[in-house]
């Protein structure tokens, strides 16, 4: 993995709810990260053909590893816009340089 290839900006996100004056709730984003990372998204490759028997991830992101951020499934990814629940996190060839995210599109409801 190079520099070169990450050219796609990424936003790290965890969300927590908030409750306003009238006491409704609601969610909202906190960006606990913003990287550069390569995007690959899921076609007829070899590589892809064995990760879908095991995971419904529409989207592949690799970046580097962030101090002080534990990434786990529990986050989200923005990407041009668009949100990604992350499914996986794995660190690439275990040195703790790079982090392989696999991740699922999300499409709202309401257009």
């Amino acid at each position: 993995m190079s520099f070169g290839k990450m050219r796609t900006p990424v936003q790290i996100l965890s969300t927590e709810t908030v409750k306003d004056s009238e006491g409704f709730s609601s969610q909202r984003d906190i960006v606990l990260a913003e990287v550069w990372a390569y995007h690959e998204a899921r076609h007829g490759s070899e590589l892809w053909a064995n990760r879908a028997a095991f995971s419904e991830a529409t989207d592949l992101f690799r970046l580097r590893a962030i101090p002080g951020v534990e990434l786990s499934t529990a986050l989200f990814l923005r990407c041009t816009g668009v949100r990604y629940d992350i499914t996986s996190v794995e660190d690439v060839k275990g040195r703790g340089m790079y982090v392989e995210i696999l991740a699922k599109k999300v499409i709202s409801s309401n257009g």
